[in-house]
């Protein structure tokens, strides 16, 4: 693809738009000016990451409340866990539906919108009387999470210099590290302290908060003239998109089937008293944010390399939980480096954003619906062990098993890139 003008113009303030930062990277030819922040990138950055807080912590609060929402709701934890489920399927669902059908709107008006209503989804959360309606108020809360990610991942990278795209949606994704950190505990602490329903509340509130401040901090990036369904759709045209995803909805899923039920594993197992959990997620959650900065940094180097890495990371951490959960120290230990496996986020991003050509908004969504699945699959496998009657940590040998599942994708897409290029 060439860089065209016409399809792609400069933004208002006379810096290329997101798209036209795209193709010119990818044609070599041009070396374009960054879109500028009305108050500067950082700023922007800062308000996008906040995005990622409130929907970080929306989605793992769910794992940590498990216990509290199947004795509120008359269930059991294995089945309250469908609560999780319902909300990765909203994600997995809402990503392509609203991306396409949304593909000309201005990216920061649906940025705003997106997170209102994932502050109504978690309101309705919060005000569901029995576990069914619960389950269709997460599952429309998730709706927006894709597309949310998606966009905002191209935003960030159009505030930066082509070399650094994947740092910037790294600091997108610390966003969601820092969930793990301050929203997941205190979310916690707040469903322990007040009840679950205040959590959904506090989420809520997260929600409107991103909304006012990319309203202030975040530039009015128009989409290009030639923006369409169709032209969001073929994307889907493309093998190394899919293969892409397959490695995301594969290879994450592991950690899934760990963390949903790391609250029964370390009170059960572990020894640790219910009201330490939330120290404990911290823990996973700094984990999280070194493997969100460290990816980054590593995905603008060698982004195949990193995801091959962080899928080896992943297998071996993962696994390492049916022996570390045995003593307090030794799982802490574990859980934050069970975090740093997401250091593969950024790296998948970046890979989508390369591969997608025309479609980056559809594919920058999907790589969350695709994260989702693997949440899905995760919780759903890890589920299916211990009802089987394996134990809890049963879930560890779930984890390493999806994490190595997901390597022979990854050596078919590096075999297709260098195919491709010996014949360029």
């Amino acid at each position: 693809m060439k860089y065209d003008p016409d399809a792609y113009p400069m933004g208002q303030d006379g810096a290329w738009s997101a798209a036209a930062l795209a193709v010119a990277e990818s044609d070599g030819e041009l070396e374009p000016s960054v879109v500028a922040a009305p108050h500067g990138a950082a700023l922007a950055e800062i308000s996008l990451a906040v995005g990622g807080l409130a929907l970080g912590t929306g989605e793992f609060a769910s794992m940590g409340l498990l216990p509290n929402v199947a004795h509120s709701v008359g269930v059991s934890i294995p089945s309250a866990g469908h609560m999780i489920s319902a909300y990765a399927l909203g994600v997995v669902v809402g990503a392509p539906l609203i991306t396409v059908a949304m593909a000309r709107a201005p990216r920061r008006a649906m940025l705003i919108g997106l997170m209102v209503v994932f502050a109504l989804g978690n309101m309705a959360s919060a005000a569901a009387p029995t576990f069914m309606p619960l389950i269709l108020a997460r599952f429309l809360t998730g709706l927006p999470h894709g597309a949310y990610f998606g966009i905002a991942s191209l935003v960030a990278a159009s505030l930066v210099a082509p070399g650094k795209r994947a740092q910037a949606v790294g600091r997108v994704m610390v966003g969601l590290s820092v969930a793990n950190v301050i929203g997941v505990p205190l979310a916690t602490w707040f469903g322990q302290a007040l009840g679950w329903r205040a959590a959904f509340l506090a989420v809520a509130a997260l929600g409107l908060l991103t909304a006012a401040l990319v309203t202030m901090f975040v530039p009015v990036i128009a989409s290009h003239s030639e923006a369409s369904p169709a032209r969001e759709l073929r994307g889907f045209t493309r093998l190394q998109v899919w293969l892409t995803l397959a490695i995301a909805a594969v290879g994450f899923g592991g950690m899934f089937a760990v963390y949903s039920y790391i609250t029964p594993i370390l009170t059960r197992v572990s020894g640790v008293p219910m009201h330490q959990v939330p120290l404990f997620l911290s823990v996973m959650g700094l984990g999280m944010i070194a493997g969100s900065l460290a990816g980054g940094w590593c995905a603008d180097r060698s982004i195949l390399g990193t995801v091959f890495g962080a899928l080896i990371w992943n297998a071996v951490m993962l696994g390492l939980i049916t022996v570390s959960a045995a003593h307090p120290w030794t799982a802490a230990v574990n859980l934050f480096l069970i975090g740093g496996g997401i250091a593969v986020v950024p790296a998948l991003q970046t890979r989508l954003m390369d591969t997608a050509a025309e479609a980056q908004t559809l594919a920058a969504a999907m790589n969350h619906s695709a994260f989702n699945m693997a949440n899905a699959l995760g919780a759903w496998l890890g589920g299916v062990v211990i009802a089987a009657g394996l134990g809890w940590t049963s879930t560890g040998w779930v984890g390493a098993a999806l994490a190595l599942a997901a390597l022979p994708i990854l050596g078919l897409s590096a075999f297709l890139d260098r195919k491709a290029q010996i014949f360029v």
